[in-house]
């Protein structure tokens, strides 16, 4: 289990970007949910031994995170939002280097240990291919890759999904749902669709804390009979927002729907629906604002 306390980060100019953040992650997929610049990408950072905190521990197994980072990072696998590769070298030979770097010294190993990740993120047959002639989605299946040498216990994904089209998105989404069956995997995402499909625990954080934990059905199950909907008129949208707790507005088929957290019946129109995981995140960044 990976057990964060009390950790809070600052930057310059005093920007808090998280504030005693506590959470316990257990192995398999853990969906961590939040706005931009909700300080998502300094924690996972900080997980993964590439920045300091100013204050908490993090601890996973025996080892302290902070203090022991060549430990840390021989069992880690990490796949950060944006990551370079060299545009003018293969898939194959790239693995090769990485797989060398992180100790992989035996030649016949590590042939067989390229070729193994190549077939398991479907990138075998463009395997000779140069980096810079992939597709987004081939190229964060290769972030995969290399993230899973060396066996990790604990898996880093940082906005994964983020710019992938329907199909790789999808495929990408089935590959870490198979890593994650005996390794914690912390997903890091805006998409609530993506936690709410693959992970059986969750937090949201917002303005650098953690705002809700617990799993996405839980969750969802505390808001039923809670939210109402209904289609109004645009220019009506100010007057509800001042009123009621309008938690979400959306556009379908011209005409803006809203969401509203109430606990007791609305009338005028609204009808009550079943609640969904987008619901329990946008009420708990709305409370949190």
């Amino acid at each position: 289990m990976l057990k964060i306390e009390n950790l809070s980060k600052t930057y310059p100019g005093n920007v808090q970007a998280l504030k005693g953040v506590s959470l316990e992650i257990p192995r398999g997929m853990f969906g961590l949910l939040g706005p931009n610049g909700a300080g998502k990408s300094t924690l996972m950072r900080t997980i993964a031994t590439l920045q300091e905190a100013d204050e908490g521990t993090i601890t996973f197994g025996e080892l302290d995170v902070l203090r022991q980072k060549q430990e840390v990072r021989q069992i880690l696998g990490y796949l950060p939002q944006e990551f370079g590769v060299y545009p003018r070298i293969s898939a194959l030979a790239m693995l090769d280097h990485l797989a060398l770097l992180k100790g992989v010294t035996v030649g016949r190993q590590r042939k067989e240990l390229v070729e193994h990740l190549l077939q398991m993120t479907n990138l075998y047959a463009v395997r000779k291919r140069n980096l810079s002639t992939y597709s987004g989605g081939m190229k964060q299946r290769f972030g995969i890759a290399q993230a899973l040498i060396g066996d990790p216990q604990l898996i880093i994904v940082d906005e994964p999904t983020a710019g992938l089209d329907p199909e790789e998105r999808n495929r990408f989404l089935n590959l870490l749902s198979e890593i994650g069956e005996n390794v914690v995997v912390i997903l890091s995402t805006h998409i609530v669709e993506d936690v709410s499909d693959l992970c059986q625990r969750m937090a949201i954080i917002a303005g650098g804390r953690v705002q809700l934990t617990g799993d996405p059905a839980t969750v969802v199950q505390k808001l039923e009979g809670k939210i109402w909907r209904k289609t109004i008129d645009k220019l009506e949208l100010e007057d509800y927002q001042r009123r009621l707790s309008v938690i979400s507005t959306r556009w379908f088929g011209g005409q803006l729907i809203i969401h509203v957290y109430s606990e007791a019946p609305l009338g005028d129109g609204f009808e009550p629906i079943d609640a969904v995981l987008e619901d329990v995140y946008f009420s708990t960044l709305n409370r949190a604002a």
